[in-house]
């Protein structure tokens, strides 16, 4: 994926910020935190991994949809979208 290899430090990094809130929600439950403040660290994580998700996606419509060569690579671009979304969307 020629679009991921472009952005990969960028994507690297937003890697790395979801992996340090995962383990801030993994010392809040070491810390026996409240169950509130878990919730907001989780749900942050969640909107980091949608944004990353959605930044990744859009990307590959744009690579691989948009910008495709031929009516082929257009469709196997499109395809590949759907089988994400719908695992995605289970």
């Amino acid at each position: 994926m020629a679009h991921t290899i472009r952005q990969k430090e960028k994507l690297i990094a937003r890697v790395r910020r979801l992996k340090g809130q995962i383990e801030g929600v993994e010392r809040a439950l070491e810390a026996e935190a409240t169950c509130a403040e878990v919730l907001r660290q989780l749900a942050s994580v969640r909107g980091a991994m949608n944004g990353l998700t959605a930044e990744v996606m859009e990307d590959h419509l744009r690579e691989h949809v948009l910008a495709a060569e031929s009516d082929a690579d257009r469709r196997q671009g499109g395809e590949e979208m759907i089988e994400v979304l719908r695992t995605y969307l289970k």
